[in-house]
């Protein structure tokens, strides 16, 4: 099943407009402008109302450039639930959170709490970046192993578990290459109850392993499926790239859940205020154990 997911109960954030490849978006009170190749339409708010931009990101060859009427203010934070994240600045036009995940979130979260266990379940979360979807199941009560090969990520996710509250016994924090981490989590005959992975297009390991989508997912699914618990309570796999589609990821899931009628695949946008507008934001493909 194939459908489009908005989230809806972000009080912190807001996507104003979008058009003219750009998107004008409220994180707490602090107003940003950042590309977007996607939003090819035509703006529908005033050019007044974009000019009350706080920071706009400015494009270059290499990452790019803030340019500010306003600083961000200090800390630049904001909240989804119980969920509390750091914002910054960065080169590539992101400030550490991707606010459509919140669909991911909410789903993880509905998963884990519908699964009838006493046991404490264990979660791995695959290219973890600053930790959303970590907090998601970490605030419901789930062990949570979080991988990223990069240390500036994890340092970052840290931070928003400690504002998030999370206990420092609920999350294993390992910077690591995925593929890597997996084949040794085989070898040591290690299991989990769910598996979360949010692979980028291109990206490079803690050694400078080069990874691949396109030609390395389907070898780290098929991986996952090894260290799965014989009960598993859920698989997400998110992606952002155009070069796939939401069918790809969910023949690779089927291909872990055979005969399964459980997969549901399609994409996640941002719902725009002024127009109504789904601004396209990545896929997604997922199962979960509803037993």
């Amino acid at each position: 099943m194939l459908t489009v997911q908005t989230p809806d109960q972000w009080r912190d954030y807001e996507l104003l407009d979008s058009g003219g490849e750009a998107k004008l978006e409220r994180w707490g009170q602090f107003l940003t402008i950042r590309p977007d190749p996607r939003a090819i339409w035509t703006k529908t708010m005033s050019a007044t109302e974009w000019n009350k931009a706080d920071g706009v990101f400015e494009a270059g060859e290499e990452g790019g450039v803030w340019k500010y009427k306003n600083n961000p203010p200090e800390p630049w934070q904001i909240s989804y639930k119980s969920m509390r994240f750091d914002l910054k600045p960065t080169i590539f036009k992101h400030v550490g959170l991707f606010p459509e995940q919140a669909v991911n979130w909410e789903w993880i979260q509905e998963a884990i709490q519908q699964k009838k266990s006493s046991k404490v379940l264990k979660i791995l979360n695959l290219f973890a970046y600053t930790g959303g979807a970590t907090l998601a199941a970490a605030t419901v009560g789930a062990h949570v192993t979080h991988v990223d090969s990069s240390r500036p990520a994890m340092m970052w996710a840290s931070q928003n578990a400690k504002l998030s509250s999370v206990g420092k016994d609920q999350v294993r924090w390992i910077q690591d290459d995925a593929i890597k981490f997996v084949k040794r989590e085989i070898r040591r005959g290690i299991k989990y109850d769910g598996i979360i992975m949010d692979p980028p297009r291109f990206g490079r390991g803690t050694k400078g392993e080069v990874w691949k989508l396109l030609s390395d997912l389907p070898e780290l699914v098929n991986d996952c499926k090894q260290i799965l618990d014989s009960s598993p309570t859920l698989f997400l796999i998110n992606a952002y790239t155009a070069d796939v589609s939401s069918l790809v990821l969910q023949y690779l899931l089927e291909g872990v859940f055979p005969n399964s009628q459980k997969v549901e695949s399609g994409e996640l946008g941002l719902r725009e205020t002024a127009s109504g507008k789904v601004l396209p934001a990545g896929i997604f493909s997922r199962w979960k154990n509803s037993t």
